[in-house]
């Protein structure tokens, strides 16, 4: 009678056992990818703010040079002149008046 009872026991604490260390495992496997994870976020960060610095240079580049052809073209700095209206003038075929 001791037999069966000593086989029940055994593979319950096998099968409570096998659970705890696989969760001790998995535990351990997020513990060390979590340490790694948190040594790699300040470069991270650091290339993240690296980024948007160099987008935002861009950006604002790009709108001042905007703004500046929007400025030049509300100038009238197209360099050409306007046609003036014709004035009227003689023609080489007509006598000037005396």
């Amino acid at each position: 009678m001791e037999r069966p009872l000593i086989a029940a026991l055994l593979l319950v604490g096998l099968i409570i056992g096998s659970g705890v260390g696989s969760s001790y495992a998995r535990a351990r496997r997020g513990w060390n990818d979590y340490q790694a994870a948190k040594k790699t976020v300040p470069g991270a960060r650091r290339a993240a703010w690296l980024l948007i610095k160099v987008v935002t240079t861009k950006v604002g580049v790009i709108a001042l040079l905007l703004i500046g052809a929007v400025a030049y073209a509300a100038a009238g700095g197209s360099g050409e002149a306007t046609p003036s209206a014709p004035n009227p003038t003689s023609t080489p075929d007509e006598r000037p008046a005396r």
